[in-house]
């Protein structure tokens, strides 16, 4: 009797397990991996499959191995063309936004040189300059002053016009 009872635990068991031995476990195309009691859709590729439950793994052993080639070249990725189109007009719409502040920033050095070089030009015309300051009177510039106006406008001509 308690043999009886051992073998019918046994037996259980084993047949419990049958199921988790016929697992499939596989990567799909966004990299996730996939455990599921039915095999892989045809479009993943051989080598993104990672087990094979055992029955499979025996028959699929005794079939020729000129079959498995086959298979692995006609398993390529599909893209969707609808999502590859938005992609590729999501990428042209970033261009040319990227096109477009790179023509307002060259736009503004452009502007920026030339009134660096006016401004220089007019601290080299010799003419008495004015300028206002900080409690809104007028004072005119001595050398010193020139002088450092002068540097500063070389580096604004020197930063800006390349």
């Amino acid at each position: 009797m308690r043999l009886s009872a051992w073998f019918c635990v046994g037996f259980s068991l084993c047949v419990a397990a049958l199921p988790a031995a016929a697992q499939w476990k596989w990567r799909d195309a966004r990299g996730v991996v996939v455990i599921s009691d039915m095999p892989p859709p045809r479009d993943v590729p051989e080598r993104d499959v990672l087990q094979k439950p055992t029955l499979v793994l025996q028959r699929q052993s005794a079939a020729p191995a000129a079959s498995a080639p086959a298979v692995e070249t006609a398993a390529k990725p599909k893209v969707d063309p609808e999502l590859e189109a938005r992609r590729k007009k999501a990428e042209a719409e970033q261009q040319e936004k990227h096109k477009a502040e790179e023509a307002q920033i060259a736009a503004q050095r452009a502007d920026n040189c030339k009134r660096a070089r006016a401004y220089a030009d007019s601290l080299n015309s010799g003419m008495r300059l004015t300028r206002v300051n900080d409690k809104g009177e007028r004072e005119i510039l001595d050398d010193q002053q020139r002088a450092a106006e002068m540097q500063r406008a070389r580096q604004a001509i020197e930063a800006d016009c390349r």
